[in-house]
């Protein structure tokens, strides 16, 4: 019997999809550096993990669909500190920030309308498309100029009677990118004259550095009914197994409709939901620190790169994430290799093909995308190998 066509059509993730090779070498005794996925080794807060400890309810009951309240109206008062104003009403909990682009594209677009989305992009959203039927119009973007946004007129070009709404990531995730606040306002006014929502994907909100800050699409005035913001707990306070996000909205019909799907679901995790709420009013402090850190790894990784004869490579300025330009013709290829057939004492190295992160077929086949998420150590010694292994393998050519 057939399989539907979007279970034969969904893309296999990018990240995840060499893991074969990766536990094929560590049977062979071989250790490897993860750098391929955004797992941060920074510790989960203990406000968080003491909640899991402590959980002494009889039973663990079903909560709200749209989500505890509690939590809410915390979450109320953790926007408010980035001067964001919002009704509870305004916010639905979700699991995790994946269900929250899934709710935004079922919830804002019909089968077989268009979601315009610079590229390269978060991979799992060519799966979210495919899910939810909706077809992802790609706007490239470049690594020779810091994957900024295109202009405004390339932007309109993309746009027509199928058109529903303009996604972005910023930070961005896979690039680091920053969209400085005129870029969010052009956008937001693209929208604004062609009545398009705008899905703004803001989970590395605090990831932001060299002295910039972060706008979110809710900050624009006018986009009252257009803006849709998705959140999540994962990487702000390293939780990404509590999958606990949510989607925000000051439209009333789309919040309304949204909970809808919410309760089809029935509710986000309860448990999870209050180790995020003991989460929300940790110093400021705790930021301060691990956005220090990130900053570091992100110098360590750039410098280390730098020293490569022909990669291109713009430093980022957000997220924990950075694009390469390799000097060869496959990443993918090369990847697959450092699992296979290069080791440095007995170590190597994963990262990510960035071909995935595209809905343009071959662009991207020559990049790589590097998650900097494990401590200076562990970074130094991977970038050593992963130069190395680079080395060999074009010589090889």
């Amino acid at each position: 019997m057939k399989l539907s066509d979007r279970a034969i059509n969904i893309q296999a993730s990018p990240i995840r999809k060499l893991m074969p090779f990766a536990n094929e070498a560590k049977k062979k005794g071989i250790h490897i550096y993860h750098l391929n996925i955004g797992q941060p080794d920074i510790e989960t807060p203990k406000e968080m993990l003491d909640v899991y400890k402590n959980f002494e309810e009889k039973v663990l009951a079903y909560g709200p669909s749209q989500g505890l309240e509690c939590y809410r109206k915390n979450l109320v008062n953790y926007y408010r500190k980035h001067n964001i104003e919002l009704d509870i009403d305004d916010i639905i909990v979700t699991t995790a920030g994946s269900e929250a682009i899934v709710f935004a594209l079922l919830t804002a677009c019909n089968e077989d309308d268009e979601v315009i989305v610079p590229e390269p992009f978060y991979t799992n959203y060519n799966g979210f498309a495919t899910m939810t039927g909706v077809k992802i119009v790609p706007l490239t973007t470049y690594a020779e100029d810091g994957f900024a946004l295109p202009s405004n007129e390339k932007i309109r070009a993309l746009i027509n009677s199928k058109t529903k709404a303009i996604m972005l990531c910023n930070p961005g995730n896979p690039t680091g990118a920053v969209y400085p606040k005129e870029d969010i306002q052009r956008i937001a006014d693209i929208a604004i004259e062609n009545d398009l929502f705008v899905i703004s994907d803001e989970v590395y909100r605090e990831f932001v550095y060299d002295g910039l800050s972060h706008t979110s699409i809710l900050d624009i005035e006018g986009m009252e009914d257009l803006a849709i913001m998705v959140d999540s707990i994962s990487k702000r306070y390293s939780a990404c197994g509590a999958r606990i996000g949510c989607l925000i909205s000051r439209n009333k019909n789309f919040i309304t409709s949204t909970i809808k799907f919410a309760q089809a679901r029935l509710c986000p995790p309860t448990i999870d939901q209050l180790a995020a709420n003991a989460a929300i009013d940790i110093e400021e402090e705790y930021f301060k620190k691990i956005i220090s850190e990130y900053d570091n790894r992100r110098n360590l990784v750039f410098e280390e790169l730098q020293k490569i004869e022909d990669v291109i490579c713009i430093k980022p300025k957000g997220a924990f994430y950075i694009i390469a330009k390799l000097p060869i013709d496959d990443a993918e290829h090369f990847a697959k290799w450092m699992l296979e057939e290069f080791s440095y004492e007995n170590e190597t190295v994963m990262f990510a093909p960035a071909q995935g992160f595209y809905a343009t077929p071959e662009l991207g086949k020559n990049e790589i995308r590097i998650a900097y998420i494990l401590n200076k150590n562990d970074l130094k010694k991977a970038m050593k190998i992963f130069r190395k292994g680079l080395e060999k393998y074009k010589g090889l050519k």
